[in-house]
This record gives structure tokens, sequence and C-alpha cells, in this order.
């Protein structure tokens, strides 16, 4: 699910795509791209020949169509293509067509599988996203490795809330004043509005079950009868849902950082004060604490919390000022957030810390402060993306914002209106304070549209999917995992504890990638278990 980068939420064509004719498993060399099979697919699953019929042009991705980013070392070959896909599944015929962007990392051997991966989000673009797979050297060999802009985002063709979204970023969801809550409130309602105004009548047809289709299409443009998939976080509840909606089309499925995805977004959602809470305070600042000497915050998990509160405090009365920009109370919150996904974070969130408190008390020489503004400066320029590896979520604008809010405000119930989400970050503030006060910001009471019934998500009929979790994952609890686990039948996870990173496979956990491999690439599907997480850093200078 999404880093928490503006606000506290609950939250053009590119490429090449061959004129259609050739059939859809020209060239692809496993057993399911024989005609006999590749017709089934398609009259199996309802696809237009028109569509099931293109040709997928592979080729070196440039610059501007990883949208300025450079592949790592690993993945240099990445290629990429487009096709086109029905703006409504339901009426295949009506409308333009949209243009799907997609990417792969070929197999270092003879290519008999294909698997896609999806960092999450939800609406997170992905043509990058193979990379963060390019070193599982056993996984590659045989299969390929396919990423994918969903509708909506990235190069993929996209909608947009006209930069709205992030309005009222600094107001302080702790400031319970009726004036503050109705200006909180308001600017959530404006850019709900503009989101649905500014993406027209494409909006409404970006959600989970017209993706769900559009990578079908996908599978039957790469010639394959079934496909393999790797998802993070919200990819986890698309690929959920795919399987729920194509059984016979299911490979080996790896949900990765689970969100509760047999429930509604809200529930889901609603977990993550309680996540980030926990983060905070079990492993960050106990962590912090450990290296008082190097960051003079307190000794104790407790007391560097509370010289937070001071910190916060302090910006709360007056923001301070970095590169032209005021840094407010709540962006301390959301930026603190962003860092706690991945241990690997910890040491420049301690330094950051450690910056905004010498500028919010302004303390130190105007040589120490200028530094500490630089730093701080450089800390929110180099912000991570989502998921479990930065460079892995390219920028497009504010299309991800947007499909971020759509997407969930677009299918199932999403319960409430001003006062109760008043009364709710009320309850959770107290609890959960880094977050819960914030839980006053959701933009779906506002949303115009009806939103799009959710199925049923029992794992009836499904191949047995592979869940991985860690026990203290903030942006999706190990709380909404079990339960989703639990309710999705057939479903297997590996639950690592002492650890809190989200987006476990191929982050570097030996256990669990040997587990994951066992399956993804043997079909060894294990019984559940537990494994134990990697341990935090020790940052530099200690």
């Amino acid at each position: 699910m999404k880093r928490l980068r503006r606000a506290v939420v609950i939250p053009a064509l590119a490429g090449t795509l061959l004129a259609a004719g050739a059939p859809a498993y020209a060239g692809a060399t496993d057993q399911s791209t024989r005609p006999d099979q590749a017709e089934q697919a398609l009259n199996s699953t309802g696809i237009p020949g028109r569509y099931a019929n293109q040709v997928l042009d592979w080729h070196p991705c440039t610059s501007e169509e990883l949208s300025g980013q450079t592949p790592p070392p690993g993945a240099e070959g990445i290629e990429c293509t487009t096709y086109l896909t029905p703006r409504d599944w339901r009426d295949p015929g009506a409308g333009a067509d949209l243009t799907i962007a997609v990417s792969r990392l070929k197999a270092t051997g003879n290519a008999t599988a294909s698997v896609l991966v999806n960092p999450g989000g939800p609406g997170a673009p992905g043509r990058m996203f193979p990379a963060r797979l390019r070193n599982q050297t056993r996984l590659r060999e045989h299969q390929e490795i396919v990423g994918f802009d969903p509708r909506g985002t990235g190069k993929s063709t996209n909608i947009t809330c006209g930069g709205a979204i992030g309005t009222g970023a600094a107001l302080d969801p702790r400031d319970r004043s009726r004036r503050n809550l109705n200006l909180i409130l308001e600017a959530t309602k404006y850019a709900a509005d503009s989101c649905q105004v500014k993406s027209g009548d494409l909006g409404p047809l970006i959600n989970t079950g017209q993706t769900v289709h559009d990578l079908d299409l996908l599978r039957v443009l790469l010639g394959r009868h079934r496909v393999n998939w790797v998802g993070y976080s919200a990819g986890t509840w698309l690929g959920a849902h795919y399987a729920q909606a194509f059984p016979n089309r299911t490979g080996r499925f790896v949900l990765d950082s689970n969100t509760e995805f047999t429930t509604t977004w809200q529930k889901s959602f609603d977990w993550q004060p309680l996540g980030f809470e926990r983060r905070w305070r079990e492993d960050f600042l106990p962590w912090m604490a450990r290296y008082d000497g190097l960051y003079h915050f307190g000794t104790t998990g407790e007391a560097a919390r509370l010289t937070y509160e001071s910190v916060r405090a302090a910006l709360a009365k007056s923001p301070v000022e970095v590169d032209g920009a005021p840094l407010s109370a709540n962006e301390f919150d959301s930026f603190i957030a962003s860092e706690l996904y991945n241990k690997r974070y910890f040491p420049g969130l301690a330094e950051y810390l450690v910056n905004v408190r010498t500028l919010a008390e302004n303390s130190g020489s105007a040589a120490q402060q200028a530094v500490a503004k630089q730093r701080v400066d450089a800390a929110r320029a180099d912000e991570p993306g989502l998921g479990p590896q930065p460079l892995m979520v390219p920028g497009d604008g504010d299309a991800y914002d947007a499909s971020f809010w759509t997407i969930p405000c677009n299918e199932g119930p999403w319960l409430g209106n001003r006062n109760s989400v008043i009364r709710q970050s009320a309850e959770l503030g107290p609890r959960y304070p880094l977050l819960g006060w914030g839980w006053v910001v959701q933009p779906c009471i506002f949303w115009k549209n009806r939103p799009e019934p959710l199925p049923v998500l029992d794992g009836a009929g499904v191949p047995p999917v592979l869940m991985v979790q860690s026990t203290h994952d903030p942006a999706t609890p190990i709380e909404g995992a079990q339960r989703a686990h639990a309710a999705f039948r057939g479903s297997r996870m590996i639950t690592v504890t002492g650890e809190g990173d989200h987006g476990i496979y191929a982050g570097g956990n030996a256990a669990v990638d040997k587990v994951v491999e066992d399956y993804l690439v043997d079909g060894v599907v294990p019984a559940d278990q537990t494994l134990p997480g990697r341990p935090l850093p020790v940052p530099p200078g200690a």
C-alpha cells in the first residue's frame, strides 16, 4: 500500500505496438502456446480477437519509456512494449481503447513461464519493477519477469486529479478545533471532486475488476495458458482478485506483505494506524535509543518518542522553512511514516529527526543550522518511493496519486461521513498518534459515483497461493494478513518473525527466498511456517 508522502490518507501513448494480425502464440516457446491451447484460452475468457491477436513488439526500453530512470546493474536488458485494451471490458466496442505499458526481463535460459510482478499501491506503476527480481537467478533461469503500469498510471493511459491531492497537507489533524477540522474536510472534498472531474468518464473504469481483465489479456499476448505472480502490498489484493476471477489461468501466486484482500478497502486500510505505531514504537525508536551516543535523542524508546513529541510541538507552533517551503507537523509525521517501510531507511530517518530538531529548536550555531537545513532538504528530496526498493516506482505526474484514491473509492462500500471520520480519528489518535489523528482524511466519503460491488474472495477453486508476511509490517499489518489467510482457502503463509519490512521476497532473506522459489520454480507448496527476519542495521559511525 502506498507510502504516505503528502497528507495522511486512508487514503499519452508510449512505446510501439505492431498492427494486429499474427496469432498471440507466435514466437513463444512453452507447450502452452500450441494453437489449440491458445485458441481454447481465448474462447474461455471471451477476449475479442482484435485484442487477442495483437503482437507484442519487444524492444530495449528507452529512458523516456522508463520515466528517466536508469535500470540497475543486472536489469540493463529490460525490454518494453505496449498493447491496447478495451476501455470498458463490459462493453469492449465502446469508447477509445486504452494503452497498457509493459516490460520484461528475459529468462536467462529457455522461458517456459511468465511471472507478472506488481509493486502495489493500489495503482502504482510497475514497468521498472522487474528489476526487483533481477538477481533471483534460480527464478530467472526459465521464467521471464513481466512488469506493467496499470490502467491509469505510468506510461499507460493516465487519469489525473489536476494536482489537487496534497491540498491541506500542512493542516495539523491534532488541532481538533471545528475550524481546522472543517478546513481539512473541505480540502479533502476539493481533491476528491477534482479527481472525478479531471479524470472524466475514464475515472470510474479505473478499478481492480477492469485491471484483472487487462492482465488476462496480457496473459494471452504472452502466449501463456497460466501466469505466475509476485505481488507486494496492494499487489496482493490485485493478485488475489485475478486468482479468484480466473482460477484456471492461475499458476503459482506469491502474495507478499498482504492487505486484508478478503474484505473491503476501508477495513483493510483501517489496520494502518496500528501497524505504523507498532513499527515506530517497538522497532525504530528503541533502535534509535540504542545508539543514543550517536543521535542524542533519548536513551530509551519512550524517551526518544518524547523528544519527537517536543520537536513536533515546535513544528506545530512554527513550521521551519526548508528549501523555501515550510515543514509542518503533519508533513513531519508523514515523512516519518514513509521511512518505516524498510530497516535500511532507519539511519537516514534518525539523522533526519536530529536535523529537524536542530531547526525546530533553533539550536546550534548558524553553521550547524545551515547544515541541518541542507540535510533535511536532501532527505525530503531523496524520499524512497513505494515498495521494497525505492528506485522501482518512477514519477508519473499525479496519475499514481489519482489512482491511489480512485481505485478504493470505485469499488466496494466505503462507509462514513464528515462526523464519523472525525469521531474515528478522535478514537484512533490517542492510541496511535503517529497516523491515527490523520484518519479524518478519507476521500471516499465524498465520492459521487456508485462503487462497483466487490466479488467474494474465499479462494474457492483457486490453486494454493503463498503468502509472505512480516510480524511488524507497518503498511499491511499482520492482523489483516492473518484474517485474509484464514478466509482464503488453500492459502499458505510464511510468517517472518522479528521483522517489520514491507516486502520480504527478493529483499535479502535467503531462507524466505528458498521457500518462495521452491514454490515458484518447482511447484512445492509449503506448509504454514515461521522463519526469522534479518537484524536491524548498525548505523554508520556507531
